[in-house]
């Protein structure tokens, strides 16, 4: 096979062989690779460290006995494999030998059975395509299976149900459809899943694949790589009205083999973007149950896998992105709807909720229309007007009791059938948030900013005790805000006084206003800024005297905390590195330098807080327009923001660091720089 370098760029190459003599880490060895195919006399080493497998010899303590039920069934099924590779007669007895071994070991050392085209010989016959001794053959195959192979994979399985929702979530038009022709996901993609792509992909495709999925040592790509495949053969699926099922079926488990090695590093771009488009709280509430080894975890996992009708969200989610008053476009925010009775709703509520009396679809279906509408604009309007309460994604909350929260999945049903994108439901309800809040008091009280509390009545529960912080109805962030309680009210009147006039005005403005909504890549985004345009980056000495005109405004807002370790982690952060920030009035501040494939962040560390950080920038690449050093102190690094205007530079703004590894750091983010101006070009 030939070595997979696709950019053009092999400077790297030389560097990855050094770090492999002087046994990189895993973390050297990302910052190296960052996410790209390498070469095939290379490929053992890198798996093996990408997978935590190097120096162990687990499998000398292997007994020798060949000895289970299955055994003959095993040997076969060894025998097929060795035989449709082709190998020379004289090797094959011996390649029969190490495999039976694996596996037998295998399931000898885990206590599980056997069973044939469960996907393990696939994942072996890509292993065997790497020269690999039988040892550290069996290193990998355990990894994989433990890392990557998601548990359940059976029929009606928790990774085929839960790729379900990420699917609704993302194409719910998609996801009915399939519904429909009751093709559910165990049917196509439990190939894909049980043998990592192994089973269905070309082999020069998979080592590539594998590469980077080992690279990003994220178990859930494998979903979002699957999503990414169904949803640009949506047309295709779609128009699959005259196949049979079986038909249907088969086409579907066969696309994965139109992939060619070239595309791999845009596909997974592709999974990660739609990672990132995604509520994390799945990931930790379905980690166990997916991939971990808690029996106890994985059967309370199992009732939520069955009973969820969406995508749910944490408590601890919805708070930290309503907390978060900087519109991104790289983070998911929340449009939040309360669909608790108006008593409950008007008792306590999030400042930015908007209120949907789920109890109005059964009394008075009419008005519930109307008002869904009004949700619709009030959605469009936060988002126009860049509102704390803006947010794509809609999060529906109920009370946290089954049989008022019935209604609640009553109203999401509605609005998937509609079609709406981005649907989630909030786990546990409103008093998931109030008990949240209550558990983060501090000194005893509880920070309830973004709460509204009228009557000292606590409306987590079912009387009408309790007590809460008294707030003013009008709250700047609340959608109530864009819709008054004035005019749902009149939206009210004129439904039951039929005012068909009304319906049609408010009908038409969401027609117009709400309902065009398409996905825009980041290209179709900027693109038109940059057209035409030349490189405009250049590298070089400090310039003194050169004026920043923008004033330092960042210290005003309020910053995002995160955790540090979670976000150098990110699969998409492609270099990172601690630094000393400098700040215009003399102060210092350790932190830290993360690029990602479009972005530098920077962030703060908190010293109170370890472990955490502010997040204090976030920079495009393509407005760094200037990266210079001292020359005297050619750690001193700034990064100088702006635009090129009449061939001149127009500086806006600047960062300055003391960064100990400035000219790894530099090279890297001129690099990723030229690559986002070349796209913009392009």
């Amino acid at each position: 096979m030939a070595d997979c370098v696709f950019d053009g760029d092999t400077s790297w190459l030389s560097e990855l062989e050094t770090a492999l003599v002087e046994e990189c880490d895993f973390g050297s060895l990302r910052n190296i690779c960052k996410g790209r195919p390498v070469p095939e006399h290379l490929r053992a080493e890198v798996w093996q460290i990408c997978l935590g497998t190097v120096g162990k010899d687990i499998l000398s303590s292997f007994d020798g006995l060949y000895d289970m039920e299955v055994q003959g069934q095993l040997r076969e099924d060894c025998k097929k494999l060795v035989d449709k590779l082709g190998n020379e007669e004289e090797d094959k007895v011996s390649i029969v030998s190490d495999l039976e071994t694996i596996v037998t070991f295998y399931c000898k050392s885990r206590g599980i059975k056997y069973t044939a085209n469960n996907g393990w010989m696939d994942i072996l016959q890509v292993l065997l395509a790497v020269k690999m001794s039988t040892s550290e053959l069996y290193n990998c195959f355990y990894s994989i299976l433990n890392k990557f192979i998601p548990h359940g994979c059976k029929k009606n399985g928790k990774p085929f149900n839960l790729f379900r929702l990420l699917l609704q979530y993302h194409d719910p038009q998609l996801c009915s459809y399939l519904d429909t022709r009751r093709v559910t996901p165990d049917l196509y993609v439990m190939s894909w899943f049980n043998s990592l792509f192994g089973g269905v992909c070309d082999l020069h495709v998979c080592l590539a694949m594998w590469d980077v999925i080992f690279q990003h040592a994220d178990p859930f790509l494998i979903l979002f790589m699957a999503l990414v495949i169904l949803v640009n053969a949506r047309e295709t699926i779609l128009d699959t009205k005259e196949q049979s099922k079986e038909e249907l079926i088969e086409s579907l488990i066969s696309f994965p083999q139109a992939l060619e090695a070239e595309d791999i590093e845009d596909f997974c771009s592709l999974a990660q973007y739609y990672a990132s488009k995604t509520p994390q709280s799945f990931r930790r509430d379905y980690q166990l149950a997916m991939f971990g080894s808690s029996v106890v975890a994985q059967k309370e996992a199992d009732s939520e896998f069955m009973d969820s009708l969406c995508l749910m969200v944490s408590g601890e989610e919805l708070l930290q992105a309503n907390q978060n008053h900087i519109i991104n476009e790289d983070t998911v925010r929340y449009f939040v709807v309360d669909c608790r009775p108006a008593e409950q709703y008007n008792t306590e509520h999030l400042t930015t909720a908007f209120h949907l009396d789920s109890n109005l679809m059964l009394q008075n279906p009419e008005e519930f229309n109307v008002a869904v509408l009004a949700l619709f604009a009030a959605q469009a309007q936060a988002m126009t007007a860049k509102s704390a309460a803006a947010g794509e994604h809609l999060c529906f909350m109920g009370s946290g009791r089954e049989e008022e929260d019935q209604y609640v999945n009553m109203v999401v049903a509605n609005i998937l059938q509609k079609g709406k994108s981005y649907v989630s439901v909030a786990k546990g309800g409103y008093p998931a948030i109030h008990n949240i809040l209550k558990a983060t008091s501090q000194n005893g009280v509880a920070d309830m900013s973004q709460v509204v509390s009228h009557n000292g009545v606590d409306s987590t529960s079912n009387n009408s005790g309790g007590s809460g912080r008294n707030k003013g109805q009008g709250d700047e962030n609340s959608p109530i805000r864009y819709f008054s309680k004035d005019l749902l009210g009149k939206l009210s009147v004129a439904v039951k006084t039929k005012s068909v006039e009304m319906k049609e005005k408010l009908a038409n403005y969401i027609k117009n206003d709400g309902s065009t909504e398409r996905h825009v890549n980041s290209s179709e985004r900027t693109g038109k800024r940059y057209r035409n345009l030349a490189n405009v980056f250049t590298i070089g000495d400090d310039d003194e005297g050169e004026e920043i005109s923008a004033e330092d405004s960042e210290e005003d807002q309020e910053k995002e905390v995160v955790s540090l370790e979670t976000w150098i982690q990110k699969p998409d952060v492609i270099y990172s590195c601690r630094c000393m920030e400098f700040h215009r009035s003399g102060h210092k501040y350790p932190s830290y330098l993360l690029v990602t494939l479009s972005h530098l962040y920077v962030l703060r560390e908190i010293p109170s807080r370890k472990g955490m950080a502010h997040i204090q920038a976030r920079r495009a690449l393509g407005t760094i327009v200037k990266i210079t050093s001292k020359k005297k102190q050619p750690t001193l690094i700034t990064f100088k923001y702006g635009s090129h205007e009449d061939d001149k530079f127009h500086i806006t703004d600047a960062h300055s660091f003391n960064i100990p590894t400035a000219s790894d750091a530099t090279r890297v983010i001129k690099q990723q720089i030229m690559k986002v101006l070349d796209a913009l070009e392009s």
